[in-house]
């Protein structure tokens, strides 16, 4: 579907489409026509997404539904616009209805305790989609990415692009990580740290803000304009007549909202170049942004081999098959060791977009124009 996109608006177009043509006729508010039946194929799927402002989530819907429906299954699709509450009300309505199955994109990952719970009580499988669930037992798989591989791709990205290897430095750099409250961050961070931390102990990379723990360089619920304010104190607390070289970001939403930031404070002028800027998930915008000149870097992550693993799991475990994994020690979600099955994330800049995302049939050519 990915390949197929030409913007935002079409691709939840395109969901919109699929939604309202499927067998279940879902809404968007947890109606449905059919609720499923006693069988597993032709059942209904529970999928909870956080929010449709991001355009990976609308992907990871649509392909999710796609992925869904083919292997015979209806599909209840509901967005919980990153209201925690919301989606636990949602989630919850979808038991009701009698879903044979939950994939669950946490928006907070702490909330879905009692609701996992009721899941678990009548006896419904869950599988936890890109962002762990934390705090329960009734979590059953995980389906994600190499996590911490996606903060050492970024961080190795910056180490290279300054030279730092060959001795070259200082630079002054500033970090950004994730919302607190998604797992996931705390693996980007420490991952991207696990490399830049020797540079920062030698001095050949100055945080002049000040600001290097965790729960100082957060951003709530990915937001680009919170990146952009924060960017904006610190460039005008810390820096003055020093310049920024690399800016570490954990996701594209937020390095626009950074390079709004620095190109107000006249970075991208011919005397003040634009600092490595990383990022992740290879949005549109942000893939356009890179071929630009603006944002340097993302972290390409596949969203249809996502898709695919987390059907799978819902698949077998349905049909009372193991499903397959490949780390069975990381993810520790405070009550249990969630298995998981961890897909490899790319680094995508100017050199390589073309032969990552277009001949990988992600984007088309016109797409990216």
């Amino acid at each position: 579907m990915r390949n197929r996109r030409v913007s935002l608006a079409a691709i939840a177009g395109a969901a919109s489409l699929a939604l309202t043509l499927s067998a279940c006729g879902q809404s968007g508010d947890g109606g449905s026509k059919d609720e499923g039946s006693d069988s597993a194929k032709g059942g209904t799927i529970g999928i909870a997404m956080p929010t449709k402002s991001s355009e990976r989530w609308i992907s990871d819907g649509a392909n999710v539904v796609k992925d869904l429906e083919a292997k015979g299954y209806k599909t209840k699709l509901v967005y919980g616009e990153d209201d925690p509450d919301q989606q636990v009300s949602q989630i919850e309505n979808l038991i009701t209805q009698g879903v044979k199955a939950l994939i669950v994109a946490a928006i907070d990952n702490k909330s879905l305790n009692n609701v996992l719970q009721q899941a678990a009580d009548a006896k419904i499988p869950v599988i936890s989609y890109d962002r762990l669930i934390l705090g329960t037992k009734n979590v059953d798989y995980y389906a994600s990415f190499d996590n911490s591989k996606v903060g050492e791709l970024q961080a190795n990205y910056i180490v290279d692009k300054l030279g730092l290897k060959s001795g070259k430095g200082p630079f002054n750099i500033e970090l950004f990580a994730g919302s607190n409250d998604d797992n996931n961050t705390k693996y980007f961070f420490n991952g991207a740290m696990s490399v830049l931390q020797p540079y920062i102990d030698s001095k050949k990379l100055v945080v002049q803000s000040g600001q290097t723990g965790l729960t100082q360089v957060t951003t709530l619920r990915w937001d680009g304009a919170t990146a952009q304010k924060r960017m904006d104190d610190i460039l005008t607390k810390s820096y003055g007549s020093k310049k920024v070289d690399a800016v570490l970001s954990p996701y594209d939403g937020i390095s626009i909202g950074i390079l709004s930031a620095l190109k107000s404070d006249d970075y991208g002028s011919a005397s003040k170049p634009l600092p490595v800027l990383t990022g992740q998930d290879a949005e549109l915008a942000s893939v356009k942004s890179i071929i630009a000149g603006g944002q340097t870097q993302t972290v390409y992550k596949d969203l249809r081999e996502l898709a695919k693993v987390a059907t799978t799991m819902v698949d077998d475990v349905l049909n009372d098959k193991k499903p397959e994994t490949n780390d069975t020690k990381t993810y520790d979600n405070g009550t249990k060791v969630v298995p998981a099955y961890l897909l490899q994330p790319v680094s995508v800049d100017k050199t390589n977009y073309e032969k990552v995302l277009v001949e990988g049939g992600y984007y088309t050519a016109d797409q990216l124009k």
